[in-house]
């Protein structure tokens, strides 16, 4: 009795935990772990953080060690009586050294090596770009999920408003109080839901599946917003601070402008293509033959070159590089551009959201009020079978219109942070709390 109680205790246990919906952020520590663009960003900024270490190595000595081992053998013949006579020859050469270089002068180096680590600032912004992307991803897909549950209850429940109203006109024409005029359009709008219904279904199984795309399993029970949550204006509440954050702030602005600084460095380093280089060169070594003996040779000293003519390659280059910069600097004033206008946009979005809930909230009060009304007449006779299915109708399109326009509220809010490159895990934490399990 005591094991078989102990069981049920288990099980209660697992059912409960297995009915427990996911939120927001338990769905997105999921896509930060299987999320296969984002594991791509990882990896890239894993690479680009090595830049620095190898434009650093331009500038540091070289050290190795080389050598050769020859062996001559054969027979030495002499026609001149005045030479020794006939012998053979058999011996080995064998050479080998430590070697070092030092760069004392290479422009070029020095150049690579700022580049380098701009580079590795470049990685970083990136993966700050993937981590931002990854927020707006899943919150996206999260609220693409809920909203098309929510347009599959309103029309479920729609379809069972219906379905009563499907049967009280066919008891009614039945008793000879309605016409079959009724009834046919009691009918015609219970198909219309029906079909509405398997479209609602096949959506919210592509919404799913979009968002087991990121988070690399099924989906289950989702966290749902609560009823009447109020969403909060933005902080500051005018746009200009927003867009100027975004056009200083924001990550993609933040990698143009280092491609630009990039594309400077790489004018001055072919233009180092023309300068002279000097280096410190040292090496100690051993030098042995047979018959001969062993030799010791160790020597240190500089080593200069001075470019005369390349064929025009560094002028070429040189002009291609500036190009290149140019280039880069209207990239960047392009991106400015972009992300003003997403700041814009995504504040204009939170702002108009706000006033569209508010309106769908009052909209919601009076079709409620529209629909009591409609079923009151109806009972009474003043009012016809398709005004209450109307009144039905606009009731739970306003209430998923609503729904929808939270939804579209706070992933405005978010795009908006995202834009002026403010956008962090720890902001989803207030729009997790507006839902519930």
């Amino acid at each position: 009795m005591q094991k078989s109680f102990l069981a049920v205790l288990i099980g209660s246990a697992m059912l409960t935990m297995s009915a427990q919906a996911a939120d927001l952020i338990q769905v997105y520590q999921q896509a930060l772990a299987n999320d296969a663009t984002y594991a791509s960003a990882r990896s890239a900024l894993a690479a680009g953080q090595e830049r620095t270490t190898q434009g650093r190595s331009l500038l540091l000595p070289t050290i190795g060690v080389g050598g050769s081992s020859t062996k001559t053998t054969g027979d030495f013949a002499s026609k001149n009586p005045l030479v020794s006579p006939d012998h053979s020859l058999d011996n080995s050469h064998n050479v080998y050294a430590f070697q070092l270089t030092q760069p004392l002068f290479r422009w070029d180096r020095w150049e690579s090596y700022q580049q380098s680590k701009l580079s590795q600032a470049s990685a970083e912004a990136s993966f700050a770009q993937a981590q931002q992307d990854l927020i707006v991803r899943v919150a996206q897909a999260y609220f693409d999920v809920l909203a098309a549950q929510d347009t599959l209850a309103s029309i479920q429940a729609q379809k069972t408003a219906t379905t009563e109203q499907l049967a009280s006109a066919k008891r009614n024409f039945e008793v000879g109080t309605q016409t079959i005029t009724d009834t046919h359009e009691a009918q015609a709008a219970y198909d219309l839901v029906v079909a509405q219904e398997f479209a609602a279904q096949s959506d919210l199984e592509v919404k799913r599946a979009a968002l087991q795309q990121i988070i690399g399993e099924p989906t289950g029970a989702l966290a749902t917003l609560r009823t009447g949550v109020k969403i909060a204006a933005p902080e500051p509440a005018v746009m200009a601070p927003w867009v100027s954050s975004a056009e200083q702030q924001n990550y993609a602005v933040v990698g143009a402008q280092l491609n630009l600084e990039i594309a400077k460095r790489e004018i001055s380093r072919n233009r180092a293509g023309h300068l002279p280089t000097l280096d410190l060169t040292a090496s100690k070594g051993r030098d042995s033959t047979t018959g001969v003996g062993v030799n010791k040779v160790g020597s240190i000293g500089v080593t200069w070159n001075v470019p005369i003519f390349t064929g025009f390659a560094v002028t070429s280059k040189v002009r291609e590089s500036i190009a290149l910069e140019d280039k880069a600097r209207n990239d960047l004033e392009a991106t400015k551009r972009a992300v003003a206008q997403s700041a814009r946009q995504s504040y204009l979005g939170v702002s108009s959201g706000l006033a569209q809930v508010r309106a769908l909230e009052a909209a919601e009060i009076s079709s409620k009020s529209a629909l009591e009304s409609n079923k009151l007449g109806y009972q009474v006779g003043v009012r016809i079978n398709i005004d209450v299915l109307n009144a039905q109708r606009q009731l739970y399109s306003t209430q998923r219109d609503l729904a929808h326009a939270r939804y579209d509220t706070l992933m405005s809010g978010l795009r908006l942070k995202a834009a002026a490159g403010s956008l962090k895990e720890a902001d989803l934490a207030p729009v997790n709390a507006l839902l519930q399990n």
